[in-house]
């Protein structure tokens, strides 16, 4: 069973990942969608390509997606799954340790290959070595770094629709705020660019001046080392790294990050990245296809500058 991640309104691209991991099981793969009026994520389910069944809990109680209602809903039928697979998401780590802690399992986490239907590999130690874990638990809770895995298409599909009862609201739990970031640009871990910056920006206001017009010129997400985010330069839902976002884009562009091991266990799996930084010694060089030494307030502005020139023409 693999539990999507959504809004109640759109199925989030990351249970397309989710997917993709869960076929690598064997059986048939089935999504639960726990929310309230998702009748158009299960749809939008259904039409996910391999896939058997969606069960649909549909309440009030979990329409904000909070862990304690969502896990006394899938309790009852875990035991019919071999697997239960999510994101290693925000949303994934919030709901798959209670899950995992209820059935009385051990959670294997931020699974980057799937050698069996026991046996895993995820990466330790900010990434420099990767460790081969086997579960012999009747139920394997599972989260799956995104990444690692291609999207299954969303399309192509002709799932069935199976309601649920959803479980009882938990007294013990309640929602009292929640503050979204609006942004037109593409979401982090799923942009196929992504402008980084660090500490060597110096301040907020250079970190929007330097590398929004950037960003724009390239269809970009916006993204910050942890040192950024500290100094109050990024808001925090733009940390890349392992206490932040993994991310894996086509292109990442690392603006004067120095390379912490931290930063680089969350984009060193970028296919193409390029740094600029006037430290010649700094760490990023040492990850990056391509590395500029040179002024980030020269060179950047001159980058966009010659983009733009090249638009034109």
């Amino acid at each position: 069973m693999v539990i999507a991640e959504h809004d109640n309104t759109a199925l989030k691209t990351v249970t397309l990942n989710a997917v993709a991991a869960a076929r690598k099981l064997s059986g048939a793969i089935h999504i639960l969608v726990a929310g309230y009026k998702a009748n158009g994520v299960a749809t939008a389910a259904a039409n996910v390509a391999g896939i058997e069944k969606i069960l649909l809990a549909d309440a009030p109680q979990l329409g904000e997606g909070l862990a304690e209602n969502i896990e006394t809903t899938v309790l009852p039928i875990a035991c019919e799954y071999t697997h239960i697979v999510l994101p290693a998401t925000a949303y994934g780590k919030n709901v798959a340790p209670r899950l995992a802690a209820k059935l009385d399992v051990a959670q294997v986490s931020d699974i980057t290959t799937i050698v069996s239907t026991d046996t895993f590999e995820r990466p330790i130690y900010a990434g420099n070595a990767i460790v081969t874990v086997q579960s012999l638990d009747s139920i394997k809770v599972i989260t799956i770094r995104a990444s690692a895995f291609n999207q299954v298409s969303a399309n192509g599909g002709n799932a069935t629709i199976q309601i649920i009862k959803a479980a009882a609201a938990s007294s013990s739990v309640r929602l009292i705020n929640r503050d979204l970031t609006n942004s037109k640009r593409p979401e982090l871990t799923n942009a196929q660019i992504i402008v980084s910056g660090g500490r060597g920006l110096g301040s907020r206001k250079h970190y929007l001046q330097i590398l929004e017009p950037l960003a724009n010129k390239l269809g970009a997400a916006l993204g910050a080392s942890r040192a950024a985010v500290e100094e109050g330069y990024a808001p925090n839902d733009h940390q890349v790294g392992q206490s932040g976002k993994i991310v894996a884009p086509q292109l990442y562009i690392a603006i004067g990050i120095s390379g912490a091991i931290q930063h680089l266990a969350g984009m060193r799996d970028s296919k193409i990245i390029i740094a600029i930084n006037k430290d010649p010694e700094a760490p990023i060089f040492d990850v990056s296809d391509y590395g500029l030494v040179g002024d980030l307030f020269t060179v950047v502005p001159e980058l966009v500058n010659a983009l733009s020139a090249l638009s034109k023409d």
